[in-house]
């Protein structure tokens, strides 16, 4: 080698270090954060009250408005500042569930395992009726149940083949699979799909005509089943509406109810065999909140000599109404929660202030859409014009990162970058310290269907979390079996120690975060 070459190469390699070296790594702070995080967590005292207390928590509900109360009150005990309600909607009406009961009368009598879906009306007391399987597939095949449908329950769904599990409910990822998401490259933009496709267009009209027939002939009720879940395991959304959503004030809703698959699968093949089924359904829901307006939850700790920028962590508050919203998304508010406590209490431990203000939020809407966080960002941070330009709100250059967990009770194993490498090298420093606790991987892939996207798609860093998936998936997101038991309380603990040192470290940086490239660089202010 060549002394010129020898000494190129030491340059690089200094400079590398030196690069390293300048992402600062409080190891005290880290310890006061553990100690506050592991030995003296409160994290599922807080997912306690959230879950069997306040929970469910459906957007627009007065459940909701509750849990928002009690979450203020906490974050105001703990010390923080500037707690208020961020106001977003009109959503819509809100629901509450009042009663309900569901049960076979004939030919034999069971109870039924069911559940209403969220904004389905109130029968008119207890209805009997025969049940009848729509059959159905075309627009042609709808007109020999015309007439017939009134007084009816209605099955809409065909029978689903249930297979023993053999494999267990709940998984951890694997080191290969850690692995193959750390060598995975940067993410592609999605190629626009063509469009005229006849098959789509062909199930739209008959969606379309069912949809008329039904709200023509108003039977008692429709019934359907979901796509995954069994052994009781029901997953229930909301019901449609004759004319745009059912949350709508005005909107014409038909009573609706999912069944368990399992029971489900025992009437439809009683009438394949041509036996007359008899059920009984009461429902009793109310509809509230009149003004159609909803509310985010955001509260502060000021900042000292950078307190104009920005640290944000979060997750979404409010969930579907089967369970109590324990690990969609109560695991990640108590996680988000605890976070902000444990933040506070090393604050107090160890003198020190953050040198920019640090928030919470608490989202609301985020079931529907992230409706409630894209209303912030369109208000605060930014939002692409229909012309796809960049316009930019004023926290836009202020934000530093935000920080979301969504995916259930797993614990972190990592972080999703989004794209972003230029983060990697200081995310890579700040995990280094929790490998002992099984954080350890950076991945390039995006991840989708949560709050940062509302902050990643402006281009402000926002990230989620890598987590195991435990019985996510298979079992509780969207479930009557999303509930406190379902909870695994050492995960929660190391997510919010690892999400506590990553805001504090992002605090104290002399630099922002770096930023990924937009498409475009066009903006308004």
């Amino acid at each position: 080698m060549k002394k010129q070459t020898y000494l190129f190469v030491l340059l690089i390699c200094s400079l590398l270090t030196t690069s390293k070296a300048q992402e600062t790594v409080n190891d005290s702070i880290i310890s006061i954060i553990k100690k506050h995080g592991l030995d003296q967590s409160q994290v599922m005292k807080t997912a306690q009250m959230i879950t069997d207390v306040y929970g469910p928590r459906l957007t627009g509900s007065p459940m909701l408005d509750k849990a928002t109360d009690w979450a203020q009150k906490q974050l105001k005990d703990w010390g923080y500042q500037n707690v208020h309600l961020d106001e977003w909607g009109p959503f819509g009406r809100g629901w509450e569930l009042k009663h309900f009961e569901m049960h076979c009368e004939a030919p034999s009598y069971w109870p039924i395992i069911a559940y209403p879906k969220a904004w389905s009306p109130s029968t008119k007391g207890q209805v009997k009726g025969e049940v009848i399987y729509l059959n159905a597939s075309t627009v042609e095949d709808l007109e020999k149940y015309k007439g017939k449908l009134k007084g009816k329950f209605v099955m809409i769904d065909t029978l689903r083949e249930i297979k023993e599990w053999e494999d267990p409910l709940a998984k951890r990822l694997t080191p290969e699979e850690l692995l193959d998401m750390a060598n995975s490259p940067a993410p592609q933009p999605r190629a626009r799909r063509g469009g005229g496709n006849r098959n789509f267009q062909s199930g739209r009209e008959f969606v379309t005509a069912l949809r008329e027939m039904l709200y023509s002939e108003k039977p008692l009720a429709t019934i359907d089943r979901s796509f995954k879940g069994d052994l009781g395991t029901v997953f229930v959304a909301q019901a449609s509406a004759k004319e745009g959503q059912s949350r709508d004030e005005g909107a014409e809703v038909l009573p609706q109810v999912t069944m368990s698959v399992e029971h489900y699968n025992r009437i439809f093949r009683m009438l394949a065999q041509g036996l007359p089924v008899t059920l009984s359904v009461e429902i009793q829901a109310e509809y509230s909140n009149k003004d159609g307006m909803e509310h985010n939850i955001i509260a502060e700790i000021p900042g000292t000599d950078l307190k104009d920028e920005i640290v944000m962590f979060g997750a979404h508050f409010d969930s579907w109404h089967t369970g109590t919203g324990a690990t969609d998304n109560g695991a990640g508010s108590a996680v988000m929660l605890e976070t902000a406590r444990i933040l506070m209490e090393t604050i107090k431990e160890s003198g020190i202030k953050p040198r920019r203000t640090l928030r919470i939020a608490l989202w609301t809407g985020e079931e529907e859409g992230l409706l409630g966080s894209r209303s912030y960002a369109k208000k605060e941070v930014g939002y692409n014009d229909d012309n796809g330009n960049l316009v930019k709100g004023k926290d836009y250059e202020k934000i530093s990162a935000y920080y979301n967990l969504d995916n259930g009770t797993g614990k972190i194993r990592g972080v999703y970058l989004q794209g972003n490498d230029a983060v990697s090298s200081i995310f890579r420093a700040w995990l280094d310290p929790f490998k002992d606790l099984g954080a350890t991987t950076l991945t390039l892939q995006n991840t989708g269907g949560t709050d940062h996207l509302s902050f990643d798609g402006v281009g402000v860093p926002g990230f989620q979390f890598i987590q195991d998936n435990m019985s996510y998936w298979s079992r509780t997101h969207h479930s009557n079996m999303d509930n406190y038991d379902h909870l695994v309380a050492d995960d929660l603990k190391q997510a919010a120690t690892i999400i506590a040192s990553f805001v504090w470290h992002t605090s104290q940086r002399d630099e922002q975060l770096p930023r990924k490239p937009m498409k475009t660089d066009s903006a308004k202010n």
